[in-house]
């Protein structure tokens, strides 16, 4: 039994980077289809996609690398665990590594980048960090 399938996907994301594969399938969730258009949108992955397949649909994720290997994602962090959640409102939201990295967090508008939240006026669950 998975208690955490936020955690689940950040570490598959995090073994398949340290072993440079080219992508990595997740079992499928709206906030797990979240976080990979956050990822895409803040130019951390390349692309996403649905696989159709039974019994259950996954989320495949392509990852990104640089022109000589070198990993665009260097660290994947969760922070909003189910023992201790964490929560956030917008002014709250400080910049990652003084805005090289990003927060990723579920408000009540979706799942968003910080950069986003602080934008809109948004709080919400901080998901995860990621420089």
């Amino acid at each position: 039994m998975m208690t955490d399938p936020i955690a689940d996907m950040l570490t598959r994301i995090r073994n398949a980077i340290r072993v440079e594969r080219p992508h990595v399938d997740v079992p499928l969730s709206k906030v797990k289809r979240g976080v990979a258009e956050v990822l895409k949108r803040e130019g951390y992955i390349w692309d996403w996609e649905i696989v159709e397949a039974k019994p259950a649909s996954h989320l495949r994720v392509y990852l990104k690398y640089g022109p000589n290997g070198e990993r665009v994602i260097r660290r994947i962090r969760r922070i909003s665990k189910p023992g201790r959640r964490v929560y956030a409102k917008a002014a709250n939201l400080r910049p990652v590594l003084g805005g090289l990295g990003i927060s990723i967090i579920s408000t009540s508008r979706g799942v968003v980048s910080d950069r986003e939240a602080r934008q809109r006026r948004l709080g919400g669950e901080v998901l995860c960090e990621v420089w």
